[in-house]
């Protein structure tokens, strides 16, 4: 693996959070992600399943984590089932975790082969009153494709047709959302990296330069400094595509005189970090450029300022609204009379900036978390206010990672550059 190990005794924690939060005769199953194919024999890169590699570490395809609290055997307690290796896996596509690596990188005691499973699950989930699976409830999630969890779900069902059968996602919602300092460290190393590829963008745009230029500079930054790949495919746009929330074509050439917005973030050891910032092509803001950029960074402070403890994501969004009419006002978008005579449920600010302030950061870079829990210290989120002025061409995101905690918010991105004074030396030295 690229990243560097992580202590086991972050896993160890997580599973003892889970195992105390299921109730007595619970038996949990948690499977990896597929391999997924492209065409003819190709496959695509693999990305485990975020809640397996929370509670075990393991990044390897076809494992299966089986978590049984009250197992009469202390051994079946906390199980892992991985690939078992052969030599013409080794030779085709290299060495497969041993059982003991697997305990190294998971701190789960008891290891078997995939093809162990069936032989060992049956007497365990014959033993248990409810079957915990997990599935993608994600609120923005659009299951298209079946998952591994998916099938075992219905193979389960068949198998165990009697049993009472429980909702994982929930809990794990709960749990993720509150991150231990060991996973705020992988998060503010992704940020480190996410900055290192800035600062190199910021000698490297030019006008002339190609889109999808600028995301081979932030792909190679990512790779040297032992990233994997992207959290998500950046966005890199110029011109009027930068009103495109989520543009992604990446083709087009930056010419003199457009902004060019780019929200990226690199992956850490399966940990995502999400950074938007605006730039000018040829180094300088013009006067209307630099008012809209001041006055999203001015939304962004008073947004940061307001993710703290006992605050929720609703009350939160109003507020920041409230800054943003204000500065939408000023810049001669919105008439004070019309805003003071708008519907509560249509504010007009949102012609101009239509997205939420703030997502849920994690092993997800859209985390998981309910929608009503209110903000509490651990968690870690984004804060990227933006304006997107379609008949004049100009958009601005700004977007920076917060962690939450007990007193003020923690800025885990403080150190990258984000004023325009700022921005415009880097550009020009």
């Amino acid at each position: 693996m690229k990243y560097h190990p992580i202590d086991p005794s972050l896993f160890v924690r997580n599973r003892r959070r889970l195992a105390n939060a299921l109730p007595p005769g619970a038996v949990a199953v948690f499977n990896a992600n597929d391999v997924m194919p492209t065409s003819a024999d190709g496959v695509r890169s693999f990305i485990q399943n975020t809640d397996l590699f929370y509670l075990c570490g393991i990044d390897q395809e076809e494992t299966i984590l089986l978590l049984c609290p009250q197992a009469e055997e202390e051994k079946h307690r906390e199980i892992l089932f991985v690939k078992e290796t052969n030599p013409e896996i080794a030779t085709w596509q290299g060495r497969k975790l041993t059982q003991e690596e697997a305990t190294a990188l998971s701190g789960v005691q008891t290891v078997y082969w995939l093809t162990e499973f069936e032989r060992v699950f049956r007497p365990l989930a014959l033993a248990a009153e409810r079957i915990y699976l997990n599935t993608n409830e994600h609120l923005r999630a659009e299951v298209s494709v079946e998952t591994r969890d998916q099938r075992f779900l219905r193979w389960c069902r068949g198998a165990f047709p009697l049993h009472r059968y429980c909702r994982l996602a929930p809990i794990m919602h709960d749990l993720r959302v509150v991150k231990a300092p060991a996973e705020v460290d992988l998060i503010r190393r992704a940020c480190r990296i996410s900055e290192q590829a800035f600062r190199r963008l910021l000698t490297f745009i030019r006008p002339g330069v190609w889109e999808f230029e600028i995301e081979a500079e932030l792909v190679h930054a990512f790779l040297s400094n032992r990233a994997r790949r992207p959290a998500f495919a950046p966005i890199v746009a110029s011109g009027a595509d930068t009103c495109v929330l989520h543009y992604t074509q990446n083709d087009k050439q930056c010419r003199d005189g457009d902004l060019v917005l780019m929200d990226f973030g690199s992956e850490y050891a399966n940990y995502a970090s999400d950074l938007t910032r605006t730039v000018p092509v040829n180094g300088r803001f013009s006067p209307r450029q630099r008012a809209v950029y001041d006055a999203v960074l001015r939304i962004q402070r008073a947004a940061i300022d307001r993710l703290r403890p006992g605050n929720t994501l609703a009350a939160y969004q109003r507020e920041v609204g409230l800054v943003a009419e204000k500065e939408m006002i000023g810049l001669g978008l919105l008439d004070a009379g019309e805003v003071a005579a708008q519907p509560a449920d249509a504010p007009l600010y949102k012609k101009y900036f239509m997205h939420g302030t703030s997502h849920h950061l994690g092993l997800d870079v859209h985390d998981v978390g309910r929608p009503g829990r209110a903000l509490e210290a651990g968690m870690v989120l984004t804060c990227e206010p933006g304006i997107y002025i379609r008949e004049e061409g100009i958009g601005v995101r700004i977007e920076n990672d917060i962690l939450v905690t007990t007193g003020d918010p923690v800025d885990l991105t403080a150190s990258v550059p984000i004023t325009a004074d700022e921005i415009e030396e880097l550009m020009a030295g």
